[in-house]
């Protein structure tokens, strides 16, 4: 080769390794880029029935009403299951852990370096009016829910820094920075919304005005405050797409708004609905002893779940001066008796939940490994000391109710934090007689604290329980006015941003947040960024059990318990695949049997509801 060919050569082998590498559209997503477990051209998945039959009524409960068909902003009370009404731009599966396939987008392009994310938009993409899904309606979306949504959602994409419609079916979103692996998954599960139908209508207010969808269903009856009827669309667009194959396969679906689930179950059993997801260990144990159970026309089934289950548990709210001290909520979880209350109260269902990630590989168990300790040592100091060398274990009673032991625990940490009894009446640090209110809106709850209000007297310590209806409930919620309340924080098998809405400081006084906690702590801010950011499925582990100790030896909550299946109760003329997707219930896979004659037909439930 000559000098000049050989010159010509490296320019042009330089000019390759300079350009920016190029993305090949996909099919799917994953979080590590590891492959997905249906090919391009899988015909459905695996949990389905492909050749399910459609038709008929699906009837279900909801609790406490509704009063908005806007689920997006951050005002009034959304009706159930109004977000089957939208399409997204991509769909999660439920046997991976998180892997999303193209919907609204048929393919998506993400940059090497995680800098961008590109949608192709399916032409024949479109809403119930006919009128096409476009790249503008995409934006229109993102930049409403940015502007006028709910305050989470301006957490939620935080790590965008623009969104352009480059032509009618293409949109690209770009990030602040590459470290944030979720952010193409999280913007794949962003609903389209018209932005025809919103022209000249306040995209903040919400009433029951009947939203313009793209979804399976559309709202055709809406009760205010009662119930929602929602029927499929015959037309549409996407019906044939392998990722909806033997799925929404009932005509309509009802929801009739219940306030007290002891009506609702006593409902479900006279047949005035179909299904239910029982959360009640007293009642799966012992009120569904019914004929219909007995001779099999009501089904009673427990669902394996392999989610995790996350942390459920009564919150305190730090907000308050009172529970500032850890000392004070470390001491008060210890009047919490698990044992006797599972024994007496939960026919012994239940198992007390000991993380924040529980039945799931990231939970924290024994004492921190190298890897934890690596990710902990730099925050040596701002976080408790038992993080680096205990393992948290909840307390441990007999079961009997006398818990002498735990109250001397109590009292000799709330001692410490400068409490002290005065003429029987426990008072804080500055004199001030101790009263805690707990608010809660549903009943069966009352039961279970009623136990642990006993436990606290003892001390002293006077403890309020303050019932509320739903909208009460919820208004009180975003505005922070609680002492404690009984609360979740669900978590998935791939946690991320959504980790920022329950515990950064930049949460703490978003009113539609999940930081109930009211948690500013800059050491918890550093762990969930370095776990947002992680950059192997190993990293987020490790991440999050360094957080889940933070988090366990903080005492935010008093944990409560968990169960490792969904506990339902269906009637026969139901049916279901034979094989359940491992991480849902996976009630948009279910179908009416056409030849088994409800219990209760619609039209007689109507009649006797009136």
């Amino acid at each position: 080769m000559t000098p000049t060919l050989r010159h010509l050569a490296a320019s042009l082998l330089l000019a390759c390794l300079t350009l920016p590498a190029v993305a090949a559209p996909q099919h799917a997503l994953t979080l590590y880029d590891e492959p997905p477990k249906y090919p391009a051209n899988f015909k459905h998945f695996e949990y389905v029935n492909p050749d399910a039959p459609k038709g008929g009524t699906f009837r279900q409960s909801s609790f406490g009403g509704f009063d908005s068909l806007n689920p997006f902003i951050n005002k009034g009370v959304p009706a159930e299951n109004i977000g089957s009404i939208y399409d997204t731009l991509m769909r999660q599966s439920l046997d991976e852990p998180f892997t999303e396939y193209g919907l609204v987008a048929g393919k998506i392009e993400k940059a090497p370096d995680n800098s961008w994310v590109r949608f192709y938009l399916r032409p024949e993409a479109r809403f119930h009016d006919g009128h096409p899904m476009r790249a503008e309606d995409v934006v229109f979306t993102f930049n409403a829910l940015i502007k006028d949504g709910a305050p989470l959602y301006r957490q939620y994409y935080g790590d965008v820094a623009e969104v352009v419609a480059e032509d009618p079916l293409r949109v690209l979103f770009k990030f602040k920075h590459g470290n944030n692996r979720e952010l193409p998954l999280i913007l794949g599960q962003l609903p389209v919304l018209p932005k025809h139908w919103y022209e000249g209508r306040d995209f903040n207010r919400g009433n029951l005005e009947i939203p313009l969808g793209s979804g399976p269903y559309q709202v055709t009856e809406v009760k205010a405050g009662r119930s929602i009827r929602y029927e499929r669309v015959k037309d549409y667009w996407a019906k044939d797409l392998p990722i909806n194959r033997g799925l929404f396969n009932f005509d309509v679906m009802t929801f009739d708004s219940y306030r007290d689930n002891t009506v609702a179950l006593e409902a479900l059993k006279a047949g005035q609905f179909d299904y239910a997801l029982e959360v009640s260990a007293k009642n799966w144990a012992t009120a569904y002893d019914v004929p219909a159970v007995r001779d099999g026309r009501l089904i009673k089934e427990e669902i394996p779940n392999g989610n995790p289950v996350g942390m459920q548990g009564f919150i305190f709210n730090l907000r308050k001066p009172l529970f500032q001290d850890v000392r004070v909520r470390h001491a008060i979880s210890l009047l919490m008796d698990f044992e006797w209350t599972n024994k007496q109260l939960f026919n012994g269902a239940y198992t007390r939940t000991d993380s924040y990630f529980e039945n799931s590989e990231m939970a924290a168990s024994g004492l921190p490994t190298p890897a934890e300790l690596k990710i902990l040592e730099p925050l040596r100091g701002k976080v408790p000391d038992e993080v680096f060398n205990g393992a948290f274990h909840n307390p441990v009673t007999d079961g009997s109710g006398m818990i002498r032991e735990q109250q001397r625990q109590a009292y000799k940490l709330l001692q410490e934090a400068g409490w002290k009894i005065v003429d029987d009446k426990m008072v804080d640090q500055n004199g001030k007689p101790v009263t805690i209110e707990f608010l809660l809106a549903q009943t069966q709850f009352e039961r279970v604290l009623l136990p642990f209000k006993r436990n606290l007297a003892d001390l002293g310590i006077n403890f309020e329980l303050r019932r509320v209806d739903v909208s009460q409930y919820i208004t009180r919620l975003r505005s922070r006015d609680y002492d404690m309340i009984v609360g979740g924080f669900a978590q998935s098998n791939s946690p991320g941003n959504e980790q920022r809405e329950f515990w950064s400081s930049a949460a703490a006084d978003n009113p539609g947040s999940r930081n109930f906690i009211g948690l500013r702590d800059p050491a918890i801010d550093q762990l969930v960024e370095q776990l947002i950011n992680a950059d192997s499925r190993q990293s987020l582990i490790d991440h999050c059990r360094a957080l889940d100790r933070v988090l366990l030896w903080g005492y935010y909550v008093i944990p409560n318990w968990h169960i490792k299946t969904s506990r339902v109760a269906y009637w026969n003329h139901i049916g279901h695949p034979a094989k359940s997707p491992k991480y849902d219930v996976g009630i948009d896979t279910w179908w009416i049997k056409p030849d088994v004659t409800p219990a209760v037909s619609e039209a007689a439930a109507a009649d006797e509801a009136h």
